[in-house]
């Protein structure tokens, strides 16, 4: 996994658990960055699932919906605390460090702003990040949340849902339920290109880190939102793990997902970490020529990219601006030296990529952030679940040329855009033998 040492605190590090590497291409080819991981004919016909296979999980799931016990917090105690009061004195004092208002846009939570990009390493490091995105998330209409992250372990090509019927969280004995009903349904369902979800067991669904971490932030905002009502009657959660999808996998999942994204009473948390650079993750993709020297991290709004500033213009010029690069050897240690006039730190040109997805992103265009992808093999493990949404986004605002009439709010806010408020990092790689994972915080309005 590539947060295998930045996801969990310095005192689990120390003890020699075992550091695992998630499947990520070691080179910055156009392509690597986006195909699924090569997979012999054998192994895809493994990964198939039959009309039967399928048709019986789906009878499973609807005609017992007791059948599974929750799914337990697995990363608790770990990659965060499993004491309800220190847990939630945590959530507590990190969304206290958010502003309560941005500039031109207004108080927090922000109407309307149901849809948000958080990070989801061990709260130690991205905790106090991913407060920023969960300020602005707006729940107040929410009926039902759509919690879609990548898959760390587990190999497919499509997108999975699960099998369990409620997760547990440290906050409270009562799990948070699960839209079984949709899940269902959305296990039927087929498109135009005859692209079908597919199930995750208990095993994967438990190993998964990419949705749990965002579960105590998903439970002590609506805990506070309904001080009142028991967590069974909570808005219920819709997990998605997505694969190592092919663009068009992801325009078509897009399309699916399309109307729940038009619908005002869905929210949608895409989970996410930036840049994963260092020999460890087989990417050290450096740009001689970025900006230097970079802004200090951490950045926050509106020094970031926003859709006002981040039309498809600006995001060509931001790509090719960090496209070129080379990937650092050992050998290279003196090429980067500190200190060396013109000559950019390796986390100053780690900024320059991490920037340039972003305003691809906020953009709100699919090729965009492809372009992006495959110029610079940023290792965005979200990635493919950002692609679905995007893809979904751009049929909701009609934008699927690029082109049409975009909305705005209070002069600023664009629709279906994503918004960037936060940026932090791990640490700052200086050296190539360093490392470091990159965090976001984003939210778009509905």
């Amino acid at each position: 996994m590539w947060e295998a040492n930045f996801g969990m605190p310095n005192k689990l590090r120390t003890l020699g658990m075992p550091v695992r590497t998630n499947q990520i291409p070691t080179s910055t080819t156009n392509d690597s960055i986006l195909n699924p991981t090569c997979l012999s004919t054998k192994l895809l016909d493994i990964l198939h699932v039959s009309a039967h296979h399928l048709n019986s999980h789906i009878s499973n799931f609807t005609s017992s919906p007791l059948r599974m016990p929750s799914r337990e917090a697995t990363h608790a105690g770990s990659w965060y605390s499993d004491h309800e009061p220190t847990l939630s004195k945590q959530l507590d004092q990190w969304l206290a460090q958010v502003p309560d208002e941005l500039p031109d846009i207004g108080p927090l939570p922000i109407p309307g702003a149901r849809i948000i990009i958080a990070p989801h390493a061990g709260y130690a490091y991205s905790g106090p990040c991913a407060a920023f995105a969960y300020k602005t998330l707006d729940l107040s209409n929410a009926e039902r949340i759509f919690l879609i992250g990548p898959s760390h372990h587990h190999i497919l090509s499509t997108l999975a849902l699960p099998q369990l019927t409620s997760y547990l969280t440290p906050l409270s004995r009562e799990p948070l339920p699960l839209d079984t009903e949709l899940i269902a349904h959305l296990l039927t369902s087929t498109n135009a290109s005859n692209h079908r979800f597919t199930t995750m067991s208990p095993a994967v669904d438990s190993a998964e880190h990419s949705l749990e971490l965002h579960l105590p932030y998903i439970h002590h905002l609506l805990r506070r939102l309904y001080p009142t009502k028991p967590t069974a009657q909570y808005p219920s959660l819709v997990p998605i793990m997505v694969g190592s999808t092919l663009p068009a996998t992801e325009a078509a999942f897009g399309s699916v997902l399309a109307p729940y994204l038009a619908d005002p009473s869905n929210a949608f948390i895409i989970s996410s970490d930036f840049c994963h650079w260092g020999l460890r993750f087989g990417h050290t993709y450096y740009v001689p020529n970025a900006r230097t020297p970079a802004e200090p991290l951490p950045l926050s709004y509106p020094q970031l990219p926003l859709p006002s500033t981040s039309d498809a213009g600006v995001a060509a010029e931001a790509i090719e601006a960090v496209s070129g690069g080379i990937s650092l050897k050992v050998k290279d240690k003196d090429r980067v030296r500190k200190g060396v006039a013109g000559v950019p730190l390796i986390h100053e040109s780690i900024s320059a990529c991490d920037v340039a997805c972003m305003t691809a992103i906020a953009s709100g265009e699919t090729r965009r952030f492809l372009d992006a992808l495959r110029k610079t093999g940023n290792t965005v493990c979200g990635r493919h679940p950002i692609g679905v949404v995007i893809a979904g986004l751009e049929i909701v605002r009609g934008n699927k040329e690029g082109g049409g009439k975009v909305d705005a709010v209070d002069g600023e806010m664009q629709k279906g855009r994503f918004h960037f408020i936060r940026y932090e990092r791990s640490s700052d790689v200086v050296a190539v033998g360093d490392s470091s994972v990159s965090y976001v915080s984003a939210f778009a309005v509905l």
